[in-house]
């Protein structure tokens, strides 16, 4: 019969890099983790994101464990903290994004500027109007009322990374018909 490891041994082990370890503390403790986050946040692609970003952390060592609380605790404190980030888009993610938009096309117009100049220069109402439905109410949604991928996505029904493919194709098309 096995002897079933406690908690601080678990993560001993683990921070000495035994794989078993560390995956059976990942058994014990991710369900457990992800349910009480998905009720601080209610998009579990987020939730789940920070359920790996919180196990990455005390496998590669940046959490560290002081020993001297409950491990469910110290696990609760690691995943609310990177909640909190990624709502922030704080998180290592949203920094990049936010870097590579700053270097990003730093000389040429972005659609909505190019939009804005269609608006004084080009027939914005003519490309608007040949856009898809789709394509338009993403736009809309995004550009003209100011959502957010995620709020966009609620409003219309659809996942965030389809509002994310069809802003993308309804800018090119917009730049495309104001070139």
């Amino acid at each position: 019969m096995r002897e079933t490891r406690s908690d601080g041994e678990l993560l001993s082990a683990a921070a000495d890099g035994d794989r078993r370890a560390f995956e059976e503390l990942y058994r014990r403790y991710a369900p457990w983790l992800t349910a009480r986050l998905r009720g601080r946040c209610a998009d579990p692609g987020v939730v789940d994101d920070v359920v790996q970003e919180t196990f990455l952390a005390v496998w590669r060592g940046t959490a560290r464990y002081r020993e001297d609380g409950d491990v469910a605790g110290w696990l609760w404190r690691v995943g609310a903290r990177r909640l909190v980030d990624a709502l922030r888009g704080d998180g290592a993610r949203g920094r990049l994004r936010q870097t590579l938009a700053r270097l990003r096309h730093r000389h040429e117009a972005s659609a909505e500027e190019r939009v804005l100049a269609g608006v004084e220069h080009g027939d914005l109402a003519g490309a608007l109007t040949r856009l898809s439905p789709d394509l338009r109410a993403v736009l809309q949604a995004t550009v003209i009322d100011g959502l957010t991928t995620r709020e966009a996505a609620v409003l219309l029904g659809i996942p965030p990374g389809t509002v994310k493919t069809r802003a993308l194709r309804a800018r090119k098309r917009l730049r495309e018909e104001l070139a």
